[in-house]
């Protein structure tokens, strides 16, 4: 999708991410340091917030570009948008909202999402002969939640991976998550992987989303769980792994037990990454090849080893 708004250089302009709690979030680092790349005068800053109608009147503010929405809004935002990108759709849950113009000035405020995009990148950009490692092999997703739905999309519209494994301790969010991806248009090939001996008999992925906090296993569910990871991690054919864990460190347990069976790890700052990219991509109609990838990588990476200080 073409940009939002065309912005002169020397206009203001302001954005937001609208989320709680969000302190923690290195989303304004990331944006800032790609509109001062680009010699903008563009703010981005956190709006810690439950109040929808808060964020909503700083959407419809003349200078704002757009903005970006986190837990617990990007399902709660859908009804208050025009429009939704087929990403946005299909997922359920909108992160980023474009604001485009009319010309007559009219605004139409739109929805999609960039985390599909977040993970995609991340393994496009970190794998070398993609092709070979997981395209067209096995993808597994870890966990149940709003992020295993776009690991899903990810792996099965824009990475040719099929099937898809679901591996999580809750059989009930497994099976909505089936079913909701189902009804997008996206259900097909998902096979819930539950036991070790299910586990035994399957193909190993060449691509593993992990979606869970960094916790070690306790309950009975959560070690079948475990089991069936390390069983995968443990075949012959070894694939990349994408950690998207990150808060308080992108250095967790799964990522430790994946490199020790021999499997690539990516963290979960390149799925925030790219996903970020991706809005700036959106809101100031910029390329990739024109913003400060590895200036942006080097910010978060300092970032991240300031707060484990």
């Amino acid at each position: 999708m073409s940009s939002t708004t065309l912005r002169t250089q020397q206009e203001q302009g302001k954005g937001v991410l609208f989320g709680y709690p969000i302190s923690h979030s290195l989303a304004p680092y990331l944006h800032q340091t790609v509109f001062d790349s680009l010699n903008l005068s563009w703010s981005f800053s956190l709006l810690e917030s439950r109040d929808m109608a808060q964020f909503l009147d700083l959407l419809k503010s003349p200078n704002c570009y757009g903005s970006a929405v986190t837990m617990p809004h990007k399902v709660a935002i859908l009804s208050h948008l025009d429009e939704l990108t087929s990403e946005g759709r299909d997922c359920g849950a909108c992160n980023t909202i474009l604001i485009r113009k009319d010309e007559s000035g009219k605004r139409t405020y739109i929805g999609t999402n960039t985390d599909v995009v977040g993970i995609r990148e991340a393994f496009y950009q970190n794998v070398d002969r993609p092709g070979e490692v997981f395209q067209g092999r096995p993808g597994m997703v870890i966990g149940g939640g709003g992020a295993a739905r776009s690991a899903v999309y990810s792996l099965r519209r824009m990475m040719n991976c099929k099937p898809v494994y679901l591996v999580n301790r809750d059989k009930s969010e497994v099976d909505s998550v089936i079913e909701e991806c189902k009804s997008k248009g996206f259900g097909q090939n998902l096979i819930h992987v539950e036991t070790l001996a299910q586990a035994e008999k399957l193909a190993a992925p060449g691509a593993i989303v992990s979606c869970v906090p960094d916790y070690p296993p306790i309950s009975k569910q959560e070690h079948q769980a475990r089991n069936v990871l390390e069983c995968m991690l443990g075949k012959k054919e070894k694939g990349v792994i994408l950690e998207m864990c990150y808060h308080p460190s992108p250095w967790t347990e799964i990522g430790n037990l994946s490199e020790k069976a021999g499997w690539q790890v990516i963290l979960g700052t390149e799925a925030m990454i790219y996903q970020g990219l991706e809005q700036d991509m959106l809101w100031t109609g910029k390329q990739l090849s024109e913003l400060p990838v590895e200036k942006v990588k080097e910010l978060i990476a300092t970032k991240l080893a300031q707060a484990r200080l």
